[in-house]
């Protein structure tokens, strides 16, 4: 046997120990003979060593993970209340609603370019989380009386707390997730992806839990009318134009705004779940001072605030950026359509305020699902083939919607198209991320930082026409960003293949 070579198993992130212990493995090269030819054949053998955990170890262990686990549910806490608030804003608040969305996003880009490194670094990873997550209570208690005074306030404070309270999330988990692996001699990148992996499985469910809370409220006493009003419903769908909405669509009761009492108890429930993250956050997770804080300077990358501003800038005039862009705000344009357009003038419109809910964790369900497949899909089939899937789903249910009229007795089509328009975000969501990474591997911070940029560019423009137009305009309007957004992408994967950087499997 020749020389042995002792890894930690990093290599291979099948080798993972039981809860005591972590594996390492030798691998043994051989000379074999092969009884038809005079050459050799190398043989590798692996022995698979366990090596036991201290018991300091093991409960710092366990420790991480119940930090992960926390913050998870921290998060599903937040986002059960703000996720479902944000999907009811443009059918009980209208236009002050959907405006108050689109100056969310507008101070979350200003908040990206300056606030998260200068925040965490004052106040360190766990209490940036605790005080950005009451940024959103402020939004959440806005609700009780919702003007535009006490909406577009509470949104910019809000868009300024979201950027920190994400950035510190990342902070966290990827720097327990460091320390996990170096405890139990895995692999530091494995670990990190694990740990995000259970981030998100808490983070997908709030769709289910936000808008099943909701619909319960909001469904209180409702009786379906046995015969709707058929002419009032011929101003649903594409002939909605919610500038127009008090004019026009007065004599339709399911757009009536449900009773202050329903609201109040729905924003209470909302608000208490807001404030118990908080506290959660600041009473159950230790600090990140614990694993190793005071190591990190600055950003991930050591840079400061401004110098990642300046590189975010940089960054946009790469080619490869700037055919990616209209794609990248397409994903913030087709979220903000569904969230404000479709609830309002369809579902809300066709079956009432308290089904949006309802339809809304079809919606949540499909993409959870489908979120968890692609990955491993692309690798058997392939990058293109899964972003063309999405854009013929979007394509196909935008000229569904544009010929559909919405009616009460057709339930099942309203939950259809929620689903089907959940897989389509699964491929923009998982997808799009995962080709930045692919793209720019060697300045992943700029990157990223642009893909946040441009996604809330998307949000806000998707949002200001929301309130500007009627939907046949924004239906076309969603039909030209997607189609220049694929044609850049397209063009991206030609140049990629011509140049022989294929970025993983087309």
């Amino acid at each position: 046997m020749a020389d042995e070579d002792k890894t930690d198993g990093q290599d291979n992130p099948a080798f993972v120990g039981d809860e005591n212990s972590t594996v390492s493995v030798v691998k043994a090269t051989e000379a074999v003979a092969s009884p038809s030819s005079t050459q050799a054949a190398a043989a590798t053998v692996l022995v698979v060593r366990k090596k036991e955990l201290t018991e300091e170890e093991n409960m710092e262990k366990v420790r991480i993970l119940k930090n992960v686990v926390i913050i998870s549910i921290a998060f599903m806490f937040l986002f059960t209340s703000f996720n479902s608030m944000a999907n009811l804003q443009s059918s009980i608040n209208k236009v002050d609603g959907t405006a108050a969305l689109s100056t969310l996003y507008a101070a979350l880009v200003v908040s990206c370019a300056f606030l998260p490194t200068w925040m965490i670094k004052m106040l360190k990873a766990k209490w940036t989380l605790c005080f950005s997550m009451l940024c959103y209570s402020t939004y959440i208690a806005a609700q009780f009386y919702p003007r535009v005074w006490t909406l577009v306030p509470t949104s910019i404070i809000l868009g300024l707390g979201a950027a920190p309270m994400w950035s510190a999330k990342c902070t966290y988990l990827t720097q327990v997730g460091s320390k996990y692996a170096e405890i139990v001699g895995e692999s530091a990148e494995v670990v990190i992806v694990r740990f995000f992996g259970i981030f998100f499985l808490f983070f997908q469910s709030t769709q289910v839990w936000g808008n099943l809370i909701s619909s319960s409220v909001l469904s209180q006493g409702v009786e379906a009318e046995e015969d709707p009003d058929e002419a009032a419903l011929l101003m649903c769908g594409v002939n909605f134009c919610p500038h127009t909405h008090d004019s026009h669509h007065s004599n339709l009761t399911n757009l009536a705004k449900p009773p202050d009492s329903k609201i109040y108890i729905m924003a209470s429930i909302y608000l208490v779940c807001a404030i118990i993250s908080s506290v959660i956050i600041a009473f159950l997770v230790d600090p990140l001072t614990r694993y190793g804080e005071e190591e990190r300077v600055g950003s991930s990358s050591g840079k400061s605030g401004w110098e990642l501003l300046v590189a975010t800038f940089n960054h946009m005039r790469h080619p490869y950026q700037l055919l990616i862009i209209p794609l990248t705000m397409w994903s913030g344009v087709e979220q903000a359509f569904l969230g404000a357009d479709y609830t309002a003038a369809y579902v809300s419109c066709g079956m009432g305020v308290h089904m949006v809910g309802y339809v809304m964790i079809c919606y949540g369900v499909c993409d959870a699902i489908c979120s968890i497949t692609f990955s491993p899909l692309v690798k058997m089939v392939g990058r293109v083939p899964i972003f063309t899937m999405g854009a013929i789903i979007n394509l196909g249910i935008v000229i569904a919607l544009r010929s559909w009229m919405p009616h009460p007795d057709d339930v099942v089509l309203f939950f259809v198209m929620a689903g089907l328009w959940g897989v389509s975000d699964a491929v923009w969501q998982t997808q799009i991320n995962a080709f930045y990474g692919c793209l720019f591997p060697e300045n992943a911070e700029a990157a990223f930082s642009n893909y946040r940029l441009w996604e809330s560019s998307g949000f806000i423009l998707g949002y200001i026409v929301t309130t500007s137009f009627c939907v046949a305009t924004k239906l076309y309007f969603s039909l030209a960003f997607l189609a220049a957004g694929m044609a850049g992408y397209l063009v991206l994967e030609c140049w990629l293949l011509k140049k022989g950087h294929s970025c993983g499997r087309l």
